[in-house]
């Protein structure tokens, strides 16, 4: 129920935010480019954190279960952080994109 709320914030945000595609980018007199560039490093942020936070305690609770099983379930939690990172850092370089 919640994540439909969010999603129609953001529908609602994004129909009220057209017009300002439409004119001209001087006519509006600001530069979004950095204000684009902040969201989509705290979205990134945030879903990376949360992907990190759900694979480390999934990984605790696999080792838990099966403690002979702890170097393998590492490993592949090590992998997987590494992966969420780099999408990260793919939102962080397309930040820089933007702005720059």
């Amino acid at each position: 129920m919640k994540s439909l709320k969010v999603m129609g914030l953001i529908f609602v945000i994004s129909m009220i935010s057209v017009p300002l595609f439409a004119q001209d980018p001087d006519a509006v007199g600001t530069d979004w480019r950095p204000i684009a560039a902040a969201i989509v490093l705290g979205v990134a942020a945030h879903g990376g954190a949360l992907g990190q936070g759900k694979a480390i305690s999934a990984a605790c609770q696999g080792i838990a279960r099966n403690p002979g099983a702890a170097g393998a379930i590492r490993l592949a939690m090590i992998i997987g952080l590494a992966l969420i990172e780099s999408l990260v850092i793919y939102a962080l370089v397309i930040a820089f994109i933007l702005v720059f």
